[in-house]
C-alpha cells in the first residue's frame, strides 16, 4: 500500500471487489479486530481504494469453481493488463498465474521486486 501511495506501483480494483472486501471485513473474526483497533471496515476500504484505479472487470470464463467471487480478481487483472496479482487467497495462490499474470502474496511480490 505504501508503494502505491508513493506512486511506485499502480493498484487496480473494481466496485465488486471493494464490496467484497467490505463484506469480508464485517465478518465476526475481522469485525472484532477492527473494533478493538477502533477502525471501521468502511474506513479501511476507503483507505485501500484511495490509491487504486477503479476499473470495469473483463468478462472471463469461470476459473475458480470452489469460490466464484475469486474470478472477480482475475477479471480485474485482465482488464487492467496487470503485471501481477497480489492476494492472500489460497484459491488464487494455487493457480500461481493466470493468463500469464503471476499471482503472489504481498511478501512474495516484495521479494520479487527486490530481486528485479
Amino acid at each position: 500500500m505504501e508503494a502505491a501511495r508513493a506512486g511506485a506501483l499502480q493498484l487496480y480494483t473494481s466496485a465488486a471487489l471493494l464490496a467484497e472486501i467490505e463484506e469480508v471485513l464485517q465478518r465476526p473474526k475481522f469485525a472484532q479486530r477492527l473494533s478493538l483497533a477502533g477502525v471501521a471496515s468502511h474506513t479501511l476500504v476507503i483507505s485501500y481504494a484511495a490509491p487504486a484505479w477503479l476499473i470495469e472487470p473483463a468478462v472471463i470464463e469461470p476459473v475458480i469453481i470452489a469460490d466464484p467471487d475469486d474470478d472477480g480478481v482475475l477479471a480485474c487483472a485482465i482488464a487492467a493488463r496487470a503485471e501481477a496479482i497480489v492476494s492472500g487467497d489460497n484459491h488464487l495462490l494455487d493457480l500461481k498465474q493466470y493468463e500469464g499474470i503471476p499471482i503472489f502474496t504481498a511478501a512474495q511480490l516484495i521479494a520479487h521486486i527486490e530481486q528485479s
